[in-house]
């Protein structure tokens, strides 16, 4: 299921939320694409920085975690998430103000990658801790688990395929949600070869999201329009 865009206005332009998206491109375009591998090896995060088991990468962890926010591994990593960002962000950014929903954000992708991080250590190999982890999605979850909590009726229009369906956000989240957690445990019991998508990434951003959204929002957003 891919997000095109939801029925619920905003008050003012996103400004954040299309200059996250900007950056993210931009880190795309000009500094992955033209060495992937290098990049990845000096802004992404690896799970053995943080007890200092890594060889030749020692960049600091915190550093790392923030960085490999605004990096992808291919067109399709960055075009997914960068549509669920324009679709959900927006109208989180508007309830939260700019600088509020900046800091959600990137506490929300450090929670994601830290509970991430915890299940590589407790249930993944020694060598699923050099495995790379990157991309916006922790963050972007942490934005999903607020727009449930605070637009449940809303509708999403959803590309599903081949068909443009309009599915209420309780029910395009809760699928999305449920199908985190179910990948997720199949990922710990059946390990892919050299990683996979982070499932528990995106979980922790989504219980951040939830968690917390109360305290970052300084008003309600804007009700859906009706279709």
């Amino acid at each position: 299921m891919l997000p095109i865009k939801d029925n619920v206005p905003t008050r003012t332009f996103p400004v954040v939320t299309v200059t996250l998206i900007a950056i993210n491109v931009a880190v795309w375009l000009f500094y992955q694409l033209p060495n992937l591998d290098r990049s990845v090896h000096d802004l992404a995060f690896h799970p053995c920085e943080v007890n200092g088991s890594c060889q030749q990468i020692d960049k600091g962890w915190v550093l790392a975690a923030i960085t490999s926010m605004f990096m992808h591994g291919s067109w399709l990593h960055l075009g997914g998430n960068m549509l669920f960002l324009w679709s959900f962000g927006n109208n989180i950014e508007d309830a939260m103000g700019r600088l509020r929903f900046l800091l959600f954000y990137f506490l929300g992708g450090i929670a994601a990658t830290a509970l991430q991080t915890f299940v590589t250590f407790h249930w993944g190999s020694p060598g699923d801790t050099t495995v790379p982890s990157l991309g916006a999605s922790g963050a972007i979850s942490a934005v999903l688990g607020a727009y449930l909590l605070l637009l449940p009726t809303a509708s999403v229009l959803t590309f599903v395929f081949f068909l443009l369906i309009e599915i209420p956000a309780v029910l395009f989240l809760g699928i999305w949600f449920l199908f985190q957690l179910w990948q997720g445990g199949y990922a710990v019991t059946h390990p892919e070869s050299g990683g996979g998508v982070a499932f528990f990434a995106h979980v922790g951003g989504f219980a951040f999201g939830l968690l917390t959204v109360r305290a970052f929002a300084v008003r309600d957003p804007l009700p859906p329009r009706a279709r």
